[in-house]
């Protein structure tokens, strides 16, 4: 369904046009001296920083650490102008950083003001004061499992100044003047948003809520730490504010017990390929295409509700940055997508974010540490919050030389003895950098420049870096910020915990006892203990770069990368369905080459499930051969399965809506890959000199396997869902009262497009989406032709993009659901990024916003 918007002229008073014409006519003078500066590519990220001193006013450059300072850095006002596109896509364009930064804020607060709203107050550790201490957050920004861990954690962050501190730093090691414009201009609009429209809120999640508040510029800081952090101390929210000393009586155990279920912990914790962040990318060299310039197709697998979503916008400041994609929100750039050169997205990565230090404690103190044979005390913090009744409630977290002490990482017990405690190391609790790189990539020219902007930001925590040029170069990069834990390092320093959880997980335990255990610093690393840019995985102009959150090894089946040390990631060991399924199936159409913008979203939208063509015609042909046609449920009774066995063979093997079979292979492979024992779910093994093939043949003599069948049919048949129903009416979201049939599957089955919902035991089927395929773009160029429209030509970019869950989480938006009924049916939107193509637009709307 395609929402046509009414044409719309919003009108301001005339003084604050004035202004408004007056901060733009500053604002082109100043910017011009701004672009004169820089010299091209990623020396305009610190084209600003350059100038000299006198070059700005003394109210374009305030102080850093002052959290209510929304100065605009380039003019005395905010002006942006905001062009709404089909499906509420906004295309915001300004004369200058602050200002881009306003109209930004205001379009994400337009669409997402409760959820935005809802995380600033976590930031301000105010959830137990509004939702009670008890109460659970929804993860965005944290692991915390209750609202007081999370305020404890949050309130303890503002107190220590830990972000006012980071902003101090110049860069390159802190952020650049740009971002922090963009910053307070997307505060100042988010702010100016909600004076005009507070009274006007439809989203009954916060509609009238003393919660929705205005922020500052440093609420936008402290939610880009959040993320940085979410793969190191976010992890372990409980772990830090749950950390007490013990009691007098309590023992001197060496080592936690129960090493080796720890380890295995560690690797479920680290395994980035089944948690609620995935992704598959692809890029392909020019060679391949249709057009002779690269292509690029993202399909980040991300949370569907909550403030993990992505925002699509388009933003353009004229002569200096003009890119489109999506934004995590609250992000103010772009965080996956294309300008006219260069188009990039992220897969969450397998390198391990942080690592333990294991600390010998003085007997006669449990809060004192040797380093050295020298004794050292933590330094307590006490953090109090206010629950609804106004009780103030006081605990204590414990620091180190080398981070928090923690007893606790997500299901990884680390008991704080009399002996013996755990220390966080987490490097990116020093990296507010990640949306700087977002800008860097925005400003790009060519593949070379993505790998400039990460050589000098050096600020993406968890995540992958694929992309593609106008010129037809491949790109990928495993570029994190990570403890430099090298494997000779782990091999001297590792204690005997760290001995089984580094090689099963990357996550290192070392000895806190000696100080030549601490992480060193590399080659050109900014930051003290981490990689430096030289040190990571690299894999450029290969026909094809893909990751689907294995580890760098088979980026390319044909170039396997080797040689990182293990906390980047495995090597020569099994990859997971999805990604063994994508190199198939990106190689293939590379082979078959001339690729164009339709073949990348037909591969999104082939839904193909990897382990159907492995274990299908299997299944199948075992189940007629099982006698009576039956087979023992997990309870011993026997089950009718002979209906299935026809209904797998005719399965034709793909998550789409209208599969029949497509339910039944699904809740049989769950089973199955949850019961059967290691090693017993294939005949042959895994040949890492076969890593795509194998392993294969389901092993169909396994007793998991008939177990599996039996419980599988006895399911569907105990909810009255016939063995051959369709897919889509048994797995589907509602919106508007409407069931929209959802396509995909979910990760143990191996398909590209991942949808990952709810089974409804009560009900029978699944419930509300709540992870998977979010924002979508297939890009492709037109070679040669990346300087833009000229007389005559299209546009440069050919571009699909789709956010499957729509721009807004308002129920009453007209943008709820209009994207997601496209994604029901495997269409895409027609991106609109050149101007023509924006004016174009049926049922254009414009806005103009200003603001001081």
């Amino acid at each position: 369904m395609r929402i046509r918007l009414r044409a719309v002229r919003t009108t301001r008073k005339t003084t604050r046009k004035t202004t408004r014409k007056t901060a733009r006519s500053t604002a082109r003078k100043t910017t011009r001296k701004v672009r004169r500066a820089a010299l091209g590519g990623a020396a305009l990220l610190l084209a600003a920083t350059a100038l000299p001193a006198g070059a700005l006013s003394a109210a374009a450059a305030p102080r850093a650490d002052d959290p209510q300072d929304h100065g605009s850095g380039l003019s005395s006002g905010y002006a942006a102008t905001i062009r709404w596109t089909e499906y509420g896509i906004p295309h915001i364009t300004a004369d200058d950083y602050p200002g881009l930064g306003f109209g930004n804020g205001w379009a994400q607060a337009t669409d997402q003001i409760c959820v935005l709203a809802d995380g600033f107050t976590t930031l301000r550790g105010e959830r137990s004061r509004y939702f009670g201490a008890r109460g659970e957050p929804d993860g965005s920004l944290s692991s915390a499992s209750t609202n007081l861990a999370s305020d404890q954690f949050f309130t303890g962050v503002r107190k220590a100044r830990t972000v006012e501190k980071l902003l101090r730093q110049p860069p390159p090691r802190g952020i650049s003047r740009e971002m922090r414009e963009l910053s307070r201009g997307w505060a100042a609009g988010y702010n100016a948003w909600l004076r005009e429209h507070r009274d006007e809120i439809t989203d009954p999640a916060c509609k009238g809520e003393p919660w929705v508040k205005p922020i500052t510029a440093m609420d936008v800081a402290r939610r880009a730490f959040a993320l940085s952090v979410l793969g190191g101390q976010g992890l372990a929210v409980d772990g830090i504010t749950a950390a007490k000393p013990p009691g007098a009586t309590a023992q001197k155990d060496a080592e936690p017990p129960g090493k080796r279920e720890t380890a295995r912990a560690a690797r479920r914790l680290f395994d980035r390929r089944d948690s609620d962040m995935g992704s598959n990318a692809v890029a392909f060299h020019g060679s391949t295409t249709a057009s002779g310039g690269g292509a690029l197709l993202g399909n980040p697998h991300y949370p569907w509700s909550g403030g993990r979503r992505f925002w699509q916008s388009h933003m353009t400041i004229p002569g200096e940055l003009d890119a489109s994609g999506g934004s995590l929100l609250g992000s103010p750039t772009v965080s996956i997508g294309h300008n006219k050169h260069v188009a990039w997205s992220h897969t969450v990565a397998t390198g391990t974010t942080l690592n333990l230090h294991q600390l010998t404690l003085d007997p006669a103190d449990p809060t004192a540490y040797t380093v050295d044979g020298k004794t050292e005390r933590m330094t307590e913090r006490k953090v109090t919050v206010r629950d609804k009744d106004g009780k103030r409630i006081t605990r204590s977290q414990w620091w180190t030389r080398y981070g928090p002490v923690v007893t606790s990482v997500e299901g990884i017990d680390l008991p704080w003895t009399a002996g013996t405690a755990y220390a966080l190391n987490d490097p990116n609790a020093a990296n507010l950098r990640l949306s700087q790189a977002g800008l860097g990539f925005s400003k790009a020219r060519s593949v070379d420049d993505m790998a400039e902007s990460l050589r000098t930001t050096q600020g993406l925590p968890w995540v992958n870096t694929i992309a593609a040029d106008s010129s037809g170069h491949s790109y990928f990069a495993q570029s994190q910020v990570l403890p430099r834990v090298t494997d000779a390092l782990a091999e001297r320093c590792n204690t005997p915990l760290g001995k089984l959880t580094f090689p099963a997980a990357g996550l290192a335990v070392l000895d806190g006892a000696r100080s030549d255990c601490a992480p060193k610093t590399g080659p050109g690393a900014l930051q003290k203990g981490t990689f430096g840019p030289s040190e990571v995985p690299v894999l450029k102009d290969a026909p094809y770069a893909e990751n689907s959150n294995d580890s760098a090894w088979l980026t390319n089946a044909d170039r396997p990368l080797t040689g990182y040390p293990r906390i980047f990631g495995d090597q020569a060991t099994p990859r997971s369905l999805r990604t063994r399924g994508g190199v198939q199936d990106v190689a293939a159409m590379t082979r078959e080459g001339g690729l164009t913008v339709e073949d990348l979203r037909k591969q999104q939208f082939a839904n193909r499930v990897p382990a159907g063509d492995l274990a299908a015609a299997d299944a199948a042909k075992a189940c007629a051969a099982l006698p009576g046609g039956t087979a023992p449920g997990s309870d011993g009774k026997p089950v009718d399965v002979s209906r299935a066995c026809r209904v797998l063979a005719d399965w034709d093997r793909t998550a789409k809506t209208a599969s029949k079979g497509a339910l039944l292979f699904d809740r049989f492979w769950q089973k199955l890959s949850e019961t059967a024992k290691p090693g017993e779910l294939w005949r042959t093994p895994f040949d890492p000199a076969s890593p795509v093939t194998t392993p294969r043949g389901l092993n169909t003599a396994a007793p998991a396997f008939r177990t599996a069948l039996a419980g599988a049919v006895a399911e569907l048949d105990r909810h009255g869902i016939p063995l051959d129903a369709r897919l889509g009416d048994h797995q589907y979201v509602v919106r508007g009262g409407e069931r929209l049939p959802m396509p995909g599957s979910t990760e143990s089955l191996g398909t590209w497009n991942q949808t990952r919902a709810v089974w409804d035991e009560a009900k029978g089927g699944y419930r509300e989406v709540d992870n998977g395929s979010s924002y979508i773009q297939a890009v492709t160029f037109s070679k040669g032709k990346g300087k833009g429209e000229g007389k005559g030509q299209s546009c440069p970019v050919q571009a699909r993009t789709l956010l499957t869950y729509s721009q807004s989480q308002n129920p009453n938006s007209p943008h709820y659901s209009d994207q997601t009924e496209l994604f029901s049916t495997g269409r895409m939107v027609k991106e609109r990024f050149c101007e023509r193509d924006v004016r174009e637009a049926p049922g254009l709307r414009t806005e103009h916003v200003s603001g001081r």
